[in-house]
């Protein structure tokens, strides 16, 4: 597995085969039968535009909601964060260390849409013990990128 060309496919899934080749020194032929490797063996599963929603007309908003789980015997924390995967709202849902079980991303129309899936499908699930739940304000990176980047950053003022 190439790890240089999948850092460059997270930073631009958009460049030709040609242009990940001249960056990696490879022919192209060698960069497509990579990608083809790496889609195969679902090393690669999608690729997202990113999006910067303060500049849609109609955002969405999301949530990231923590979730404390009673583990099943058979099957630990699996079972549930698969059919917490299940639910459209859920965007990505990771298993994590600390407190909290699982931390679950969710999109919805409003914070209301939101509040509504935590109450009536998340919050009630057989296993789940308790959730907490934070809304984005504002994102100023996501996936390495800078939403609002400028070329130059501001310089702080020094006052004695």
């Amino acid at each position: 597995m190439n790890r240089e060309l999948l850092d460059l496919l997270v930073r631009n899934a958009r460049q030709s085969d040609q242009d990940l080749a001249d960056q990696l020194g490879l022919s192209a032929e060698a960069v497509a039968g990579q990608i083809a490797e790496l889609e195969a063996a679902g090393v690669v599963r999608g690729y997202h535009a990113i999006v910067n929603e303060d500049k849609v007309e109609d955002p969405q908003v999301t949530a990231v909601i923590e979730v404390q789980v009673v583990p099943e015997r058979e099957g630990g924390f699996n079972r549930l964060a698969l059919r917490i995967s299940r639910f459209p709202e859920a965007r990505s849902v990771y298993l994590m260390s600390g407190a909290m079980d699982l931390l679950v991303f969710v999109e919805g129309r409003d914070l209301r849409e939101i509040s509504s899936f935590v109450s009536e499908k998340l919050a009630p699930m057989e296993g789940v013990s308790g959730t907490r739940t934070h809304f984005l304000m504002k994102t100023y990176k996501h996936r390495g990128v800078l939403m609002d980047h400028e070329d130059e950053f501001e310089k702080l003022k020094v006052t004695p």
